[in-house]
């Protein structure tokens, strides 16, 4: 039943989002995980799209904010303001506020305004005023950002960085794609027609069958010897945190419900090894100088430790 459910969605999503399937798969992965995502990639490969496609399909409220450089903390989480009738301050509440939450462009807000997501982020609550504020089960941040435009952008930071459960891209389609893109948008975009698909107690019910897909101790052991070896890979000053040992063990357990296992499996950990360590790692300048790449030094971690059989 459950992978019944993650199929439906899947689907759903694939009408909107034509020739990106393993982003969806992805996607979804982090969202049942429980994690956030961070989309980095070119304009106009769909991302918005993305966001408000999922929060559709589920039936959750969707924010976007565009974040710039002169965004205040303020802007994102809300402002206590004086009412003279009651005589008091009321909280006016900011767009973090909601279940689906699409940051456009993190990286050209400060490092201040970037900052005031990390509570929200890490704890699904925020803090303002000495009052704390549930933002509830469902809230999910789905990040963006250009890898190519450097001027105006702040690079995210480390503690940042490692909120995110995975990162991934969607790419540009094949040409066979990117031609059913034209004819299905051409009188009006999909999005429009786009229904819910599962209600939210399927989702509860969705989430609560990945916490039961099994891992073995000799999966969670290779899964740990893959995040170790971050740390100490040739060129890493940084390695992943235990972080991101929880994101991959939620995540491959979302994978193995869509894929109807009852347990997880070491190709599903190989297969979000990238999207999920890659964007926690650190390069030292020589090693980025030569080349380097942290999906290559991932790469090479999953050579260097041998998989269970």
């Amino acid at each position: 039943m459950s992978r019944a459910i993650g199929q439906t969605l899947s689907d759903h999503l694939a009408t909107v989002m034509i020739g990106q399937r393993q982003p969806i798969r992805w996607l979804l992965a982090a969202f049942v995980g429980g994690g956030h995502v961070l989309l980095e990639d070119l304009p106009g490969t769909g991302k918005t799209t993305l966001a408000k496609a999922l929060a559709r399909s589920l039936t959750l409220e969707f924010q976007r904010i565009q974040f710039t450089p002169d965004l205040l903390p303020s802007d994102l989480l809300g402002v206590s303001i004086f009412d003279p009738q009651r005589q008091e301050f009321r909280l006016h509440r900011g767009p973090v506020f909601t279940q689906v939450l699409l940051a456009d462009e993190i990286n050209r807000a400060s490092p201040r305004t970037q900052a005031a997501l990390l509570e929200a982020m890490g704890e699904r609550q925020v803090s303002l005023d000495g009052q704390r504020y549930d933002l509830g089960e469902w809230f999910f941040v789905i990040a963006t950002q250009n890898p190519i435009e450097f001027h105006g952008t702040y690079p995210l930071p480390e503690a940042q960085m490692d909120r995110f459960a995975l990162r991934f891209a969607l790419g540009y389609p094949d040409l066979d794609g990117e031609l059913a893109i034209l004819t299905a948008q051409g009188d009006r975009h999909p999005l429009d027609a786009l229904q819910p698909c599962v209600d939210r107690a399927a989702l509860s019910d969705l989430r609560r069958a990945a916490t039961a897909i099994r891992v073995s101790t000799e999966v969670s052991r290779y899964l740990v010897e893959l995040v170790a070896a971050t740390r100490q890979a040739p060129g890493v000053t940084l390695g992943a945190s235990p972080r991101a040992s929880l994101a991959l063990l939620k995540s491959a357990r979302a994978l193995a419900l869509f894929d109807g296992l009852a347990f997880v499996t070491p190709d599903l950990v190989r297969e979000l090894a990238a999207p999920v360590l890659a964007h926690r790692l650190r390069l030292d300048p020589q090693a980025r100088f030569s080349g380097l790449t942290a999906e290559a030094a991932v790469e090479e971690v999953l050579r260097r430790v041998a998989a269970p059989v």
